[in-house]
């Protein structure tokens, strides 16, 4: 299956909307919601409660409507394909070959972009702490340590070419990997699960940071709330993790 590609992204008038258009399928954009069984979460936190290192506009544009654009669209696959919605989000994007082919690359798109940012505003808050227990023991056995892990997290998302994302992800006996995906791909689609990712999609940091993506990622780490990584990982090892 080929990644959609940036030339393909349709920005409307009110914030860079994302829709990523599938053969045969018109996307809403994120303004006219449609009912269903994808559901937007509230954020846990205020808008403004990342500022300064991400300014609440940016929050609103990013959750508000990147977000609810994927909502909105897998709501209006799921009113003739409602078996998109009946199964785990894990078990649909793991198996992306038994959707029809029609809507397989909307739901790629839509369904992936709804779990990397289900986790991305889940592995962030104020005041995040820093990580310990056995989340800290596996980043310095795997990932080198602290300084070492987040500069080669950082590097490898300034490597992302255009649009994605870069992550952690964890195996099931809890080893850590720093790896990228193109546009909204999640690891899910390659039977790994993600601990934490970094949205390296302009939308994510263009409001402060413009094109200045080094300086996002190096900022956003004072973001991570690594009490709810922590969760995340021992759920993963647990076998429990869903997004």
């Amino acid at each position: 299956m080929t990644s959609i590609s940036r030339r393909r992204l349709m920005f409307t008038a009110t914030g860079l909307v994302a829709a990523a258009a599938a053969p045969r399928m018109a996307f809403a954009q994120a303004g006219a919601a449609a009912t269903g069984p994808f559901k937007l979460d509230p954020l846990a936190y205020p808008a403004n409660a990342l500022e300064p290192h991400i300014d609440a506009k940016t929050m609103e544009i990013h959750h508000d409507r990147h977000h609810q654009a994927f909502i909105t669209n897998l709501n209006n696959f799921a009113k003739d394909n409602p078996q998109i919605a009946g199964k785990p989000v894990g078990e649909v994007l793991g198996n992306l070959g038994a959707i029809p082919d029609a809507i397989r690359t909307g739901v790629r798109n839509n369904m992936g972009g709804h779990a990397n940012h289900t986790m991305f505003w889940q592995i962030m808050g104020p005041n995040g702490g820093k990580p310990e227990g056995a989340l800290l023991a596996a980043i310095d056995s795997d990932l080198g340590g602290m300084e070492k892990f987040q500069a080669d997290f950082n590097a490898a998302g300034g490597r992302v070419f255009g649009s994605g994302w870069v992550f952690v992800t964890v195996s099931k006996d809890g080893k850590l990997a720093i790896e990228t995906r193109p546009n909204q791909d999640n690891p899910m689609m390659d039977g790994k699960r993600a601990l934490l990712g970094n949205d390296v999609w302009e939308h994510a940091y263009y409001l402060n940071y413009q094109n200045r993506r080094a300086d996002y990622l190096k900022a956003w780490w004072n973001t991570v709330n690594w009490k709810a990584v922590g969760e995340r990982y021992a759920a993963a090892k647990a076998g429990t993790l869903d997004v």
